[in-house]
């Protein structure tokens, strides 16, 4: 009997993905465990192992396909035995497999946004759906004629002529049965008709003036007719683009950021860090460990939230999730954006397990290796830009996380103490926090424990 091979869901949230290369070819034998195929998430690629030994009859979805579905049908493997033409067979007709690929949604289908709810449950299970499915656009309602009548036009003949101002009842539709389409707009705009005449309407008495409408995002054929033919190029969005753009997007729309900003002084901890790396034991003529300042970093703001528990939460519409832990995230650059491995319980690990698992994850992040579990969750994170020469920024909180510490560059600066004007080495660090559930005394109370532990840094250690 023919075995069906299907996306896997590498992740809870994973909704697609792409199938960047076989490892098989149709006639090869594969044994269990054997890997087959390398599977692209928008943040890591994975390799996909055989269950089932057989002989592959086919391969149904060609290395390089973007947006392939969790549970499409990929492949069909033969069992030892069955004849491989007879097994391809099943591929035909479809089985009960979901498409392949995405399929745009007709322009006369009458699609409706789908509501994405960050539920308790997506909360608890270590972050909310990071899908890139683009969601179809509500279908704009059709204008009226004067006589009543429904004006027929696609989606983008509408969108083309709100941008350039036209009116759709003063145009004639070439498409079928009369639908006003993409052409009908440009040879209006050429022929400058069907300029929509302004609309002006008093204010009644006593009452303001409404306020201009907030312009909508322009859309890509309106930016590019600013634009010079042949003077740019257009780069296709990859996955993690596009779930960065989503999350970020909708977390400044839909969480209230609130700042606070604290200078810490660094040098007694400079002074620690270098005594702690000398006296680190060697293994195969290499140190274990070395020590960075972000890794103190990642364990003073582990210990601060330990300490403040209140902070160390997530927001859900109906409850407070109070973690038991601090597992921090720390935002990693990789091409084409960035990815935040998770050290887990970092309240409760030495700064050398901290340091160790920093640099393997690190380097997995930039290969894309890291698997889910590794990047998904976190109850906060740490976003550090000091080594780019960054003296202060504010971050963006990514939920589920309910806040996230950004790291400026330690400088020496002229301070202030007895009196006296002297020089130390400054950090200014910013906490950005979901206000719904973090105010900002508490996020003080948050900032004073974490300045506390990087101006004597001793206390990480006890």
């Amino acid at each position: 009997m023919p075995i069906k091979i299907t996306m896997p869901a590498l992740s809870p949230t994973m909704e697609e993905g792409n199938l960047s290369k076989w490892l098989v070819k149709e006639g090869d034998s594969v044994s269990a465990g054997d890997v087959i195929a390398e599977i692209e998430t928008d943040k890591a690629t994975m390799e996909v192992e055989a269950v089932d030994e057989g002989t592959v009859a086919k391969i149904v979805v060609a290395e390089g396909t973007q947006g392939v579905q969790v549970n499409a049908l990929i492949a069909i493997l033969a069992e030892d035995g069955e004849d491989a033409a007879e097994a391809a067979k099943a591929a035909d007709g479809g089985g009960d497999a979901a498409p392949a690929a995405k399929e745009e949604p007709k322009q006369e289908a009458k699609a409706e946004a789908p509501k994405e709810e960050k539920t308790e449950d997506a909360v608890a299970k270590g972050g909310i759906p990071s899908s890139d499915t683009p969601v179809p656009e509500p279908k704009a309602p059709a204008a009226p004629k004067a006589d009543g009548e429904r004006i027929f036009a696609s989606p983008l003949a509408r969108r083309l002529a709100k941008d350039e101002g036209l009116d759709l009842a003063a145009l004639s539709g070439s498409g079928p049965h009369g639908r006003i389409v993409k052409r009908d707009i440009e040879k209006a705009v050429s022929e400058g008709v069907g300029k929509a005449a302004p609309k002006e309407e008093a204010a009644p008495a006593g009452e303001k003036p409404a306020a201009a409408p907030i312009p909508q995002a322009q859309s890509e054929d309106a930016i590019l007719k600013l634009f010079e033919e042949g003077s740019y190029e257009l780069v296709p969005h990859d996955g993690m683009r596009k779930t960065i753009a989503k999350r970020l997007q909708e977390s400044k729309q839909t969480i209230p950021h609130f700042y606070v900003t604290v200078d810490c002084e660094l040098d007694a901890l400079l002074a620690l860090r270098s005594q702690l790396n000398k006296a680190a034991p060697v293994k195969d003529e290499k140190p274990v460990y070395k020590l960075s300042v972000n890794d103190m970093v990642i364990k003073a703001m582990a210990l601060s939230l330990r300490d403040v528990p209140e902070a160390n939460i997530s927001w859900t519409e109906n409850n407070m999730v109070v973690h038991k832990h601090v597992d921090v995230g720390v935002a990693v650059s990789i091409p084409g954006g960035l990815i935040t491995p998770i050290i887990r319980k970092a309240e409760e690990k030495p700064l050398s397990v901290i340091s160790n698992e920093m640099k393997d994850m690190g380097k997995r992040a930039k290969e894309k290796k890291l698997k889910p579990a590794e990047y998904q969750g976190g109850t906060t994170a740490v976003s550090n830009m000091g080594m780019m020469g960054v003296k202060d920024f504010a971050a963006v909180v990514n939920p589920p996380h309910a806040s996230i510490l950004a790291v400026g560059a330690g400088e020496k600066r002229a301070v202030v103490k007895n009196d006296e004007i002297t020089i130390a080495t400054v950090m200014s660090v910013t906490l950005s926090t979901d206000h719904r559930c973090v105010d900002g005394a508490l996020a003080a109370r948050v900032l004073a424990s974490f300045k506390g532990y990087i101006e004597n840094p001793m206390s990480m250690l006890v």
